[in-house]
């Protein structure tokens, strides 16, 4: 009972997660789990499923992508208060990138096929959660946009 209340507490502190009433974090709660994860060490990788998503409490996350001959590219990078991963909600349910610990991450691990079924069964939850992953998912393309721009940006032309 104490873990679940402590993990109640995390979840209401989180910006993504303020402002759920006790019923809907109660409806949440139940699939979460708290992870730790290593420097270098790879929480998710490109292709394997997405049954999970995750709120990074501390450290720093990369978003990575295989850029063959360039090698890996990061694409983005997370950290405290950041959700990583929005594949869970579309189907088939599979990882498009990697994402690496840069540094020491603890986090919260969220069973997306839990929320999945519980956003079937009661679709008011499954709005308000959308909702808000919507907002999440349209910073990201926002940011990817801007890398794009960056990144094909034409070169300066010196006059020496």
């Amino acid at each position: 009972m104490a873990e679940t209340e402590g993990l109640k507490l995390l979840l209401k502190e989180a910006a993504f997660f303020q402002d759920f009433d006790d019923a809907t974090l109660n409806l949440i709660v139940p699939s979460v789990t708290a992870k730790t994860f290593d420097a270098g060490q790879y929480i998710l990788r490109d292709g394997e499923a997405a049954d999970t998503f995750y709120l990074v409490r501390h450290g720093t996350v990369a978003i990575e992508l295989a850029a063959p001959p360039r090698g890996r590219l990061v694409l983005q990078t997370l950290t405290e208060g950041d959700l990583l991963g929005w594949s869970w909600l579309v189907p088939p349910y599979r990882w498009s990138f990697d994402a690496r610990a840069v540094s020491l991450v603890r986090c919260l691990s969220v069973d997306a096929k839990r929320l999945r079924v519980l956003c079937e069964d009661n679709h008011e939850f499954g709005y308000l959660l959308l909702q808000r992953y919507i907002r999440v998912m349209a910073a990201r393309l926002t940011a990817a946009r801007l890398q794009m721009l960056d990144l094909y940006a034409p070169t300066p032309v010196s006059n020496f």
